[in-house]
């Protein structure tokens, strides 16, 4: 089998980075899609709906790759939480956070447009916060950090100070999970060594 292009459908520094350490350097190819179109309240549901509609936006432009698209949330007391819009809000939300903890949902799609098969899946990694003073939650915002990510945290950043302990996959709360990843490209038939640049 002939082994195709992969095509990373986002532009997240932190998805590549994670793909490049385990030897797989995409080709980035940032969606355009619109993400409030999808207006649902089911975490799982809604990152695997999103990370569908990013990798299919960019289907057309690829005769034969595998194209990856991912979208994270974090659950709260039942509340999905995407990127904060502004310092407020990332500051409230800290607020919620702090001696708290959070499910991270992150939807994994690949679609292999040579053999016309995609693959959904969602993984739900549990973050529990450390209580920090207002202090530090407003230096911590005040990084520009906390507005670049779902769940206004950074575990590869300065977030990572104020996270006590994970429960589940480490990566994917960084923006994907590795090990799925592996047996998601499996079940497409393909080896993750496959696409070791």
């Amino acid at each position: 089998m002939k082994i195709p292009q992969f095509v990373l459908a986002s532009a997240s520094v932190a998805r590549r980075r994670l793909l490049q350490t385990v030897g797989i350097d995409p080709i980035i190819c940032p969606s355009d899609f619109d993400e409030s179109q999808i207006q649902l309240n089911e975490p799982g549901e809604l990152v695997q709906t999103l990370a569908q509609s990013k990798a299919e936006t960019v289907v057309s432009q690829f005769p034969s790759a595998l194209i990856m698209g991912c979208d994270s949330v974090l659950a709260i007391n039942g509340k999905i939480h995407g990127k904060p819009a502004d310092d407020q809000e990332a500051i409230a939300r800290w607020q919620v956070m702090q001696g708290n903890f959070g499910d991270l949902y992150t939807g994994h799609v690949l679609i292999d447009t040579a053999q016309n098969r995609h693959i959904v899946r969602c993984q739900v990694t549990r973050v529990y916060f450390a209580k920090m003073s207002d202090r530090a939650i407003q230096a911590y915002v005040k990084t520009g950090e906390p507005l670049k990510c779902a769940g206004a945290f950074a575990l590869e950043g300065y977030g990572s100070l104020f996270v006590e302990k994970i429960e589940g996959c480490h990566s994917n709360v960084i923006g994907l999970s590795l090990p799925l990843l592996r047996k998601m490209i499996g079940e497409l038939g393909y080896e993750v060594t496959d696409f070791w640049g």
